[in-house]
């Protein structure tokens, strides 16, 4: 496997393309008031809660799972479909 192919094209491009998605997301986070000091601080008390409460912050991890997944899996999802089509365009024009 070739470098571009891991990246998903040319290190330039894949390099761009994620400097300006990070740009845009990191917009859109600090809109919704979202900081880097805050999310470390989040995650900070999310591991003293787990030490602390031991199998009560169980709970809250569970919560945490479902909130990330609510956005992590219709992104992937999406990816895949588009993968798939990707895929089957090109061995429809070959």
């Amino acid at each position: 496997m070739n470098r571009e192919t891991f990246l998903g094209g040319s290190v330039l491009g894949v390099t761009i393309r994620l400097v300006l998605l990070s740009i845009v997301v990191g917009v859109i986070l600090t809109a919704l008031g979202i900081t880097p000091q805050n999310f470390f601080y989040q995650i900070n008390v999310l591991l003293r809660r787990i030490y602390d409460l031991g199998f009560g912050a169980i709970e809250s991890v569970f919560g945490y799972l479902i909130l990330g997944a609510m956005v992590v899996v219709p992104i992937w999802l999406i990816a895949r479909v588009l993968k798939t089509m990707n895929r089957s365009n090109s061995k429809e024009t070959q």
